[in-house]
């Protein structure tokens, strides 16, 4: 099992040249400089952050468990101070990215890049991918690639300097054309996101892509169901690999290695704290918590402990692989998107998918929780391949009741099954991955 190619990539911004072997001691070390530059950097640049940081300085930040006593920087932050976050003029910024709230109001958040910037998630990727392909492959990108920074475009831009043929498709609205142009290289790798390359695998047409034509698959989103990732495993016989970033993190984050268990994490970049969702404590290493992240090395918009809402854990135990870079663990969501039931229960996206997605036929879904009767229903739209809805209708309604969690809130009667419905229009497929459920007892949405 080879090492993740990204600890070479990040000894080399660690450590001067010839220093020797990364630790995580130098690690801590180069992060705790770092931290203490971008508050400093930040405090100095930023009017949001000179009143943040009022009576801090970052040469006072003496260790990480002070760094850990600072104030959070929010996505309301974004939302409300985000020009008062930049830190340098509008005219070294390269690209603006506005992210519409999740719910029915609110003003977006918008993310401000320098070329700079740009580059240093170019550079992830590049580096990143290794795993996933080698120098002479082909890697088709179903992700938005159209504009120049677009996520497809960085990532284009990092597999050509690997020596790798970049392939630039975008998101998947034709099935046949895609899945023709898979056809085009012998062992690609693709990425994109869970529920697209699902659909290319199952359904009417999928069985073109014969097992074994498909070297690799990444999928990146916020939360990657694992049911799917099993799916393209066993449908197309390759390694399916995931990836966790986030607009906010310069859309790199964290990726896996060989040993598919926990994303390592871009260290240089990137210094990422768990946090309990309510106190805002640190929690240790294994407890699942609130996901927290600094950024180290960026220039425009410099984000200083900045809570994302998801939900997940450092990994204690050393990776197979070898190397000394940390793990994060499967993204679970997020906190705020779990919907309140009755009894103190909740329900969430990810729960639904692992239940729905082992189905076979499914593609893809929709969920609304509304309440009738003093009671909260559950209303699914299923995108499911054509002619077998009454089997996954018969299969979804029995793995309700059967798989945990979620069997749980219908055993205890906290959520019944309103309706089970099927879209035939193609649209659940072709969407850009954001999926939620639609809360109309409260009017609000939950992702």
């Amino acid at each position: 099992m080879r090492v993740t190619p990204l600890e070479n990539w990040i000894r080399g911004k660690v450590l001067p040249p010839g220093h020797g072997a990364l630790t995580r001691q130098e690690i801590a070390a180069y992060q705790l400089h770092r931290v203490q530059e971008v508050v400093s950097y930040a405090r100095r640049l930023s009017p949001f952050y000179r009143e943040l940081f009022s009576g801090v300085d970052g040469r006072g930040v003496e260790d990480l468990g002070a760094f850990a006593r600072l104030p959070f920087t929010t996505p309301d932050d974004l939302r409300a101070h985000g020009m008062k976050m930049l830190c340098t003029p509008q005219d070294e910024i390269e690209r603006i990215v506005t992210l519409q709230s999740s719910g029915t109001t609110g003003e977006p958040k918008r993310l401000f890049f320098t070329a700079q910037d740009l580059e240093l998630t170019v550079d992830f990727f590049r580096h990143g991918m290794g795993t996933m392909v080698q120098p002479g492959g082909t890697v088709i990108i179903f992700l938005p690639g159209e504009r120049p920074d677009s996520v497809g475009d960085l990532l284009a831009r990092g597999l050509t300097r690997m020596g790798v043929k970049a392939v630039p498709w975008g998101l998947v609205r034709d099935l046949p054309a895609a899945r023709a142009e898979i056809l085009r290289h012998h062992s690609p790798c693709l990425v994109g996101i869970p529920t697209q390359i699902l659909a290319l695998a199952r359904g009417a047409g999928g069985e073109a892509i014969p097992k074994g034509w498909v070297a690799s698959v990444l999928l990146s989103a916020d939360y990657v169901p694992t049911a799917i990732q099993r799916e393209l495993e066993r449908s197309w016989g390759c390694r399916v690999f995931t990836h966790y970033g986030l607009t906010e993190t310069g859309l790199g984050g964290g990726v896996e290695c060989e040993a598919g268990d926990g994303y390592h994490l871009r260290e240089a970049d990137l210094y990422t704290e768990i946090v309990h969702p309510g106190t805002g404590e640190p929690v240790p290493d294994g407890t699942t918590g609130e996901v927290v992240f600094t950024t180290l090395t960026r220039r425009g918009m410099p984000l200083v402990r900045y809570r994302t809402g998801d939900l997940a854990r450092l990994i204690p135990d050393p990776c197979p692989c070898g190397t000394v870079l940390r793990r994060l663990g499967r993204v679970q969501g997020r906190g705020a998107a779990a919907l309140s039931l009755e009894g103190g229960s909740s329900i969430n996206m990810p729960a639904l998918d692992e239940t729905l997605f082992p189905i076979g036929g499914v593609l893809n879904f929709t969920a609304e929780v509304t309440a009738s009767g003093g009671r909260d229903q559950l209303h699914l739209c299923i995108q499911a391949c054509a002619g077998e809805e009454e089997r996954v209708a018969r299969e979804a309604l029995a793995a309700l009741q059967r798989a945990e969690p979620v069997a749980t809130l219908f055993r205890h009667r906290a959520l019944t099954v309103g309706s089970i419905t099927f879209n035939k229009d193609g649209w659940l497929t072709t969407g850009t991955g954001k999926r939620q459920i639609t809360d109309t007892r409260q009017r609000r949405i939950a992702d």
